[in-house]
C-alpha cells in the first residue's frame, strides 16, 4: 500500500506538536492536498480540531485499544475509506512515553508499526547547544525508529535560531525543517480538559489559517512533504483478515434509524463509532438538544460525551428531555457515554445550584477542578443488556471532571466492573460503572468501536427489534 505519511511528536506535552500538526494540516489542505489526519490516543478535542483543519473526519490510532495487526489494519482501512494524498498522525505526550519502561503504546511504537518518518517538535526556550544533545539522544534511543526532522519551537530571536540550527547541524545528521518564533500568547484556546473547541465559533477557521500562515513562513514545507512521501509501502499481509471481519448488513432488513446528539453540548464522538453503526446497518440521524425543533421518529439513540455543564440551563429547558424519556419508556435502545450519561441523570450539581436533567437515573454529578476519572479502563460486563454480552471484557477510557452523588448513599446494581478505572462508585474494593433501565444503558466509560466489535452489531440489532 502506497501512502505518504508522517508522525508529528514532541519531547513532552507542551512541545508544540498540536500547533504544528494543525498548522501543517490546514496548510496542505489549503494547497489542495487531501490530508487524512489521525490522533494517537483517546483525545476527542485534538481529534475534532484536526478534523476542522483538514475539513474531513479525523481518525484515532491507539495501540492500547488494538494490537499491532489490528492497528495497521485500522490505518489502512481509514486510508481506503477516505483516500488522501497524505496521512498526518499527531502523537501524544513525548515520543517514547508509553505505559511502561519499554514504551508500550508510545507514539514511537505507532511510528514503527506504520513505518512512518517522525517530525520532532522541541520547545527550545532557554536552550542552545543542549538542543543538539537532545536531538542526538532522541535519534539514537531507538535506532529502528526513523527520526527524520525537527521543528524548533519557542525560539527567542534570529541569534537564538542560528545558534540552535548550527549546533544541531554540527552534532547530528537530523535536518532542522522549521524554526517557530516565541509567541506572545498561546493561539489555541484551552480549558480544564485541555484544548477546547467551540464548534459554533466561525473564527476557528481564521485561527487555523493563522497557524497555517505561521508554518508557511517558518518551515520548509517542500522538505516536510518530501519526507512524508519518502515513507515506504506498507505490507498487505494481514488485509485478508480485515476483509474477513467485514460482513455487510442484510440488505433485505430495514435500516433502523439511530439518532445521535451532535451539538455544542454533546460532540465527543469517534467517527469510527458512527462508521461502525452505519456498517452494521443503521441509518444515522444527527440531532440537537439545544435546538427546539422536533426530532424525527427514532429506533434508537446514541448520546456521546461533551460539556453539558456549559449548557445546563438550555438542556434543562429542552423539550427533547421528554422525547428521551419517551424513547426509554418505549424500550427503544439508548446508549449514553459520560456527558450523555449526565443528561440522563436526575440533575447536574453546579456551583449556583442544581439543574434538572432527564431523570432516568438517580445520581447527580458534581463538578470538580481536577479529574475524577481520566485514563484507560478495562470493563467486565456483569448484567444482561442490549449492548455488551455478559462476561465480555472490553477496553475504553474515562474523561470526566465530575463525580456522582447518590441519594441516601445507596448504590444500584451496576453493569460493569472496571480494572483499572474509577467509574461511578466503589464497593468492596471494586470500581463499578454502568447503569441500566429498560434498554437504556449509561456509563462514564467511552468506547472505541473497532476495539469493541460487538457493540455496533448489538446496538443495531436492538434498534431493529
Amino acid at each position: 500500500m502506497e501512502q505518504a505519511r508522517l508522525v508529528i511528536s514532541g519531547l513532552s506535552g507542551g512541545s508544540g506538536k498540536t500547533l504544528v500538526s494543525l498548522g501543517l494540516t490546514r496548510l496542505f489542505t489549503r494547497q489542495g492536498i487531501a490530508v487524512q489526519p489521525f490522533k494517537k490516543g483517546p483525545d476527542y478535542i485534538d481529534y475534532a480540531w484536526l478534523a476542522l483543519a483538514a475539513r474531513r473526519p479525523a481518525a484515532c490510532l491507539d495501540p492500547y485499544f488494538q494490537d499491532d495487526v489490528a492497528l495497521r489494519r485500522q490505518f489502512r482501512s481509514i486510508c481506503s475509506r477516505r483516500p488522501a494524498e497524505l496521512a498526518l498522525i499527531e502523537g501524544n505526550r513525548g515520543l517514547f512515553d508509553g505505559r511502561d519502561v519499554s514504551g508500550t503504546c508510545s507514539t514511537a511504537h505507532v511510528a514503527r508499526l506504520l513505518d512512518a518518518p517522525v517530525l520532532l517538535t522541541m520547545n527550545c526556550a532557554k536552550m542552545t547547544r543542549t538542543a543538539a544533545a537532545i536531538v542526538a539522544g532522541m535519534a539514537a534511543f531507538e535506532p529502528e525508529l526513523r527520526l527524520a526532522g525537527v521543528v524548533l519551537n519557542n525560539v527567542a530571536n534570529e541569534r537564538h535560531a542560528s545558534m540552535l540550527r548550527r549546533a544541531i547541524e554540527t552534532y547530528t545528521d537530523i535536518p532542522v525543517l522549521g524554526v517557530l518564533p516565541r509567541l506572545r500568547e498561546n493561539p489555541l484556546p484551552e480549558r480544564h480538559m485541555g484544548l477546547t473547541l467551540n464548534r459554533a465559533d466561525d473564527s476557528l477557521h481564521a485561527l487555523l489559517d493563522h497557524l497555517a500562515d505561521l508554518l508557511t513562513e517558518n518551515t520548509d514545507i517542500d522538505a516536510i512533504l518530501r519526507l512524508a512521501r519518502s515513507a515506504p509501502a506498507l505490507e498487505q499481509a494481514d488485509d485478508l483478515h480485515d476483509a474477513a471481519e467485514r460482513i455487510a448488513p442484510d440488505a433485505s432488513t430495514p435500516r433502523p434509524r439511530i439518532g445521535f446528539v451532535l451539538d455544542d453540548a454533546l460532540w465527543f464522538y469517534y467517527q469510527e463509532n458512527l462508521d461502525a453503526l452505519r456498517d452494521a446497518g443503521a441509518e444515522l440521524v444527527p440531532l440537537s438538544l439545544l435546538d427546539p425543533a422536533p426530532w424525527p421518529r427514532l429506533d434508537g439513540l446514541y448520546l456521546g460525551g461533551g460539556y453539558p455543564e456549559l449548557y445546563a440551563d438550555a438542556i434543562a429547558a429542552s423539550p427533547h428531555l421528554e422525547e428521551i424519556r419517551a424513547l426509554s419508556q418505549k424500550d427503544r435502545p439508548v446508549y449514553a457515554e459520560c456527558g450523555g450519561f449526565m443528561v440522563l441523570c436526575s440533575a447536574l450539581l453546579l456551583d449556583d445550584g442544581p439543574r434538572p436533567m432527564a431523570g432516568l437515573f438517580p445520581p447527580r454529578p458534581r463538578f470538580y477542578s481536577r479529574p475524577q476519572g481520566l485514563g484507560y479502563v478495562t470493563a467486565r460486563t456483569l448484567v444482561e443488556n442490549p449492548f455488551h454480552p455478559v462476561g465480555s471484557e472490553w477496553t475504553g477510557h474515562e474523561f470526566h471532571y465530575s463525580r456522582c452523588e447518590w441519594p441516601d448513599d445507596t448504590f444500584p446494581e451496576a453493569c460493569l466492573a472496571l480494572k483499572p478505572g474509577v467509574g461511578m462508585f466503589e464497593k468492596d474494593g471494586i470500581q463499578y460503572d454502568g447503569l441500566l433501565t429498560r434498554r437504556t444503558f449509561a456509563c462514564w466509560t467511552h468506547l472505541f468501536a473497532p476495539a469493541v466489535p460487538h457493540w455496533a452489531r448489538n446496538f443495531v440489532k436492538a434498534a431493529q427489534g
